[in-house]
């Protein structure tokens, strides 16, 4: 039990090693709702998803991003990932935020992570990043609503918010918000 105990997970960030602490449970079923529902819909086709599997970019960066979805079956190593994936969610939590949202973002960017998702499970909700010539650009921010909430939006409120998402990957995927975030 002791080497169990031993063992820390890290990443490495422009050269650092950042240690990584052990996710709420809050971030864990997150973490796994989005799993489940991608995993369900990409069984028999070409892409992948990963939760918590190593991406090497360089010899600068190696992150363990919550989840990844590689679609060349090349990058997929014995013990890790090489390269971008095609996409990759992060799970906000307090130590990683400020990384997640810079200098990860950055890497993901500059390798070309074709979409980046930034889960936010204090707010509930999902900002979705789509890579344009180059850069990653916020295109919608989704938000998980409780009913009482509905009920209380205007017609042209409820119009405008949107209780689902896809991938760009697959349109014809489509994830409840509600559902990322059922415990």
């Amino acid at each position: 039990m002791e080497a169990l105990a031993d063992y820390q997970k890290s990443e490495l960030i422009d050269g650092v090693v950042y240690d990584m602490s052990p996710a709420n449970m809050k971030h864990i079923f997150i973490q796994g709702n989005l799993f489940t529902i991608i995993r369900n819909f990409l069984r028999g086709k070409r892409c992948k998803v990963m939760f918590e599997a190593e991406v090497r970019f360089d010899e600068k960066n190696k992150f363990i991003p919550d989840l990844a979805i590689v679609c060349r079956p090349e990058q997929i190593k014995s013990s890790y990932i090489h390269g971008a994936p095609d996409f990759v969610a992060e799970v906000l939590s307090r130590s990683t935020k400020k990384r997640d949202l810079t200098v990860k973002m950055r890497v993901y960017e500059k390798y070309g992570v074709k979409e980046y998702w930034i889960i936010d499970p204090k707010a509930e909700s999902i900002d979705v990043y789509l890579l344009k010539d180059g850069k990653l650009e916020l295109e919608e921010t989704y938000h998980n609503i409780s009913e009482e909430e509905w009920e209380e939006l205007s017609e042209e409120d409820r119009a405008q918010e949107r209780l689902s998402l896809k991938l760009s990957l697959y349109d014809e995927l489509e994830i409840k918000v509600k559902e990322v975030f059922e415990i």
